[in-house]
């Protein structure tokens, strides 16, 4: 249910609906609206009654919300959410990009590509310092050395740092140095981690799994808003299909579905999404006429020398030149970056 309150309604009428939703035994999420703050509620096994709530100072109405996924629905919050990351947006009307290596390797490589992404544009640095690999002999990233440059490259260069978090004992070190906590496709339903966001006061880009459904991708975020983190992003970064010539079947038709489901920013990440260097910056293009709010790009100053997707990232000129192009199809829809 969802208890929305009137556009006047005071601290004390809020307080007073929390607090007789938590008599029931119940977990109330209030969410801040433009006009007015809505209350959600979770935790019932059963339909409330309206009435419970409807003759409560402060209130306007009290609704059923139809979808399985509660707080992340377009039912709860009609405007979108805006992610503000120290004065960096995510969501809203801009299309922000988030760019950089697959894996930090050095300081000098990580310098060079966030000086690279930062002159072109892009206001987030994308980097791994734990990687998950499909085999256990290829590099797994610095760890917290890699970490640290993260910190250092943010330093440098003003960027905010985007970085995934993998094991849920890693995560006190991550939200030391991270800006951004991102939730790889491995993850999406690894339910312990996402209750644990749900603890922490950083933003959180969820990556849709490869064999997930919306609907599933969805209700993966629902763990870590009803655990208390309403700042989160979704990436569709491509689901696995029957086709064998890309490395994923990146799924633009998730972006318009989930804008119209949820109120959360979409990111489309077109490196994994396709895997092939050459194609990446179509992907990109097509990811923002999609209605992308953002873009997460591989960006390597050599990507030939690469330790990790280096098939798939671009190297900095390409990079500034996907720039150019994403600028007017984002003008062409109305959309700044």
């Amino acid at each position: 249910m969802l208890v929305v309150m009137k556009p006047h309604a005071s601290q004390a009428e809020i307080d007073a609906v929390i607090e007789k939703i938590r008599a029931l035994g119940l977990s109330p999420h209030a969410i801040p609206g433009a006009q007015r703050v809505a209350i959600g509620i979770t935790g019932n096994k059963g339909a409330l009654e309206a009435e419970l709530f409807v003759s409560m100072p402060g209130v306007a109405d009290a609704i059923r919300v139809s979808q399985p996924f509660k707080l992340v629905s377009r039912e709860v919050k009609e405007e979108d959410t805006v992610l503000d990351v120290g004065g960096a947006k995510l969501g809203g009307k801009a299309v922000a990009v988030m760019a950089g290596p697959c894996s930090v390797e050095s300081k000098e490589q990580l310098l060079e590509a966030a000086y690279g992404v930062k002159l072109h544009g892009a206001t987030f640095l994308r980097g791994g310092a734990f990687k998950p690999r499909t085999s256990p002999y290829e590099f797994q990233g610095l760890g917290e050395e890699g970490l640290k440059l993260l910190a250092l490259a943010r330093e440098a260069t003003g960027l905010k740092v985007v970085t995934e978090i993998m094991d849920p004992d890693d995560l006190a070190m991550c939200v030391e140095y991270a800006d951004v906590l991102q939730v790889g496709a491995r993850s999406m339903q690894n339910f312990s981690l996402l209750r644990k966001l749900g603890a922490v006061k950083k933003p959180i880009l969820l990556k849709r799994g490869p064999s997930a459904t919306i609907k599933e991708f969805l209700m993966a975020a629902e763990y870590i808003l009803a655990s208390g983190n309403y700042q989160v992003a979704l990436c569709e970064r491509g689901i696995r299909t029957f086709e064998t010539m890309t490395r994923n079947t990146l799924d633009l038709n998730a972006v318009p579905v989930l804008k119209a489901l949820t109120h959360l920013p979409v990111v489309v990440d077109p490196s994994h999404g396709i895997g092939l260097r050459k194609h990446v910056p179509a992907m990109a293009r097509a990811g923002v006429a999609a209605g992308a709010d953002g873009l997460i790009i591989e960006v390597h100053p050599c990507p030939e020398k690469a330790l990790s997707d280096g098939h798939q990232s671009l190297a900095i000129p390409e990079f500034a030149e996907l720039m150019q192009q994403v600028r007017v199809i984002a003008g062409a829809i109305g959309r700044p970056m």
